[in-house]
């Protein structure tokens, strides 16, 4: 089975971002979580998408510096998502490309009072 039909499967929120800030790949359940189809995400920046992202620094940069940190995404209603963002699956300094996964922790943020 292909990786890309393997990615889309899984439950688990997974975006994939290009060094110039293209969104390259999201799957149905991160689509789900910010509220975009996954279709409106591809013609999407990583900019729009992540709130109060450093500007001078590549997305696969700002994706590893804030691994498995949590981030705040903007929802398609405008609200913030908040969630934990995991490593790259791609770790090589050379790679075009982070691929992570998200663990969306907003409700149990809200409900804590945070």
């Amino acid at each position: 089975m292909p990786a890309r039909v393997v990615l889309e499967r899984i439950p688990v929120p997974s975006l994939a971002v290009a060094r110039d800030g293209q969104i390259l790949f999201a799957n149905q359940a991160f689509a789900e979580m910010v509220g975009h189809s996954t279709e409106a995400l591809l013609s999407m920046e990583f900019s729009q998408l992540f709130w109060l992202v450093p500007t001078d620094e590549s997305a696969v940069s700002v994706v590893r510096k804030y691994a498995n940190q949590l981030v705040e995404l903007m929802h398609a209603d405008g609200s913030l998502v908040r969630a934990r963002m995991s490593k790259s699956a791609l770790m090589r300094d050379d790679d075009p490309l982070a691929l992570a996964t998200f663990h969306d922790l907003t409700e149990q943020l809200w409900n804590q009072g945070r």
